[in-house]
């Protein structure tokens, strides 16, 4: 199942993401965390007090991780041709998830309990000549051709605000978690996310975070609705993680509500269909947009349309 933390910049979706990995992998389950923000703090997040891990960035390996997935794709003729929408297809390399295959090898370390992947920084190279999400097109590669079952969790650590829709990697995910402090702002920004996601059917729900006290939480149950799925309080242990002294266990309440984040993702099912459907809708609009003039290539005829994706047998 895959999981997207999104939100105000500042809101703490970077802690929740690693909380919730951290959780997952404690209790055994497969789970990779990949950290798919301009500022790449999560290995620091889900290794606190310890010198953070790096990870061979994703983007930096873009032609040679087409490469590889193109496989025998008759449809794709080189990785030039293959954009960061590319669907899979007849041919196509799919991906368990921590299989034994080459981009799991080269990309992935553990950082404290959690094997993690990263997007990567932004390069000096890159200052004032390309936008981020151009490096994000690598995770939205990865999860296309990502074939994960029942009880595996990828968990992304996405870009804050609104950014996150401006490219198809929103619809990639199962369940998408707005991390929303009891402010304003963080009530702009979830009614932001709201209105995009509903274009597309996206499941949205909201986390309350760094709540102190009944005020706060009322607030966002009167501006959030239904949409607001469980809250942690203020956390004097995040703090002091983030200080390099945590010690002893996250807070009750706090362990209480993760248990709640897991049993939301597991209620829900997979929509192999529907998430292959996004896909190729995404990809027709790059290639519209862009991509066929870019490439000089027809990228319409890269979809397969007798084929779909689907969980492991």
């Amino acid at each position: 199942m895959r999981v997207a933390f999104v939100g105000k910049g500042g809101s703490g979706k970077t802690t929740l993401s690693a909380l919730f990995a951290r959780h997952l992998a404690r209790s055994g389950a497969p789970v990779l965390a990949i950290d798919g923000d301009i500022n790449q703090h999560l290995a620091e997040a889900l290794s606190p007090g310890t010198e953070p891990v790096t990870a061979p960035p994703l983007a930096a390996h873009l032609t040679e991780l087409k490469d590889f997935l193109r496989g025998t794709n008759p449809r794709i003729a080189s990785a030039e041709a293959m954009i960061k929408t590319t669907p899979p297809g007849r041919g196509s390399r799919l991906l368990r998830l921590l299989g034994d295959d080459e981009v799991h090898a080269r990309h992935v370390v553990r950082a404290g309990d959690v094997p993690l992947m990263a997007t990567g920084e932004f390069e000096e190279s890159d200052l004032g000549v390309a936008c981020y999400h151009s490096k994000l097109g690598a995770v939205e590669l990865y999860l296309n051709h990502l074939v994960d079952a029942p009880g595996e969790y990828v968990v992304v650590d996405m870009t804050a605000g609104a950014d996150a829709f401006a490219s198809g990697l929103f619809t990639r995910f199962d369940l998408t978690f707005l991390v929303a402090e009891p402010t304003r702002k963080g009530v702009s920004v979830y009614r932001q996310y709201r209105d995009h996601a509903r274009e597309f059917g996206i499941r949205l729900s909201v986390i309350g975070n760094k709540i102190t006290g009944e005020d706060d939480l009322l607030f966002l149950k009167e501006e959030v609705g239904d949409d607001l799925l469980t809250h942690l309080v203020h956390s004097p242990w995040v703090r002091a993680a983030e200080q390099g002294r945590a010690q002893g266990e996250l807070e009750q309440p706090n362990r209480h509500a993760l248990n709640i984040l897991r049993e939301a993702v597991d209620a829900r099912p997979r929509d192999w269909p529907t998430l292959h459907r996004h896909a190729v809708e995404f990809h027709l609009r790059n290639a519209h947009a862009w991509a066929d003039k870019a490439t000089g290539l027809d990228l319409a005829a890269q979809v397969d349309p007798e084929y779909v994706p689907g969980p492991p047998h």
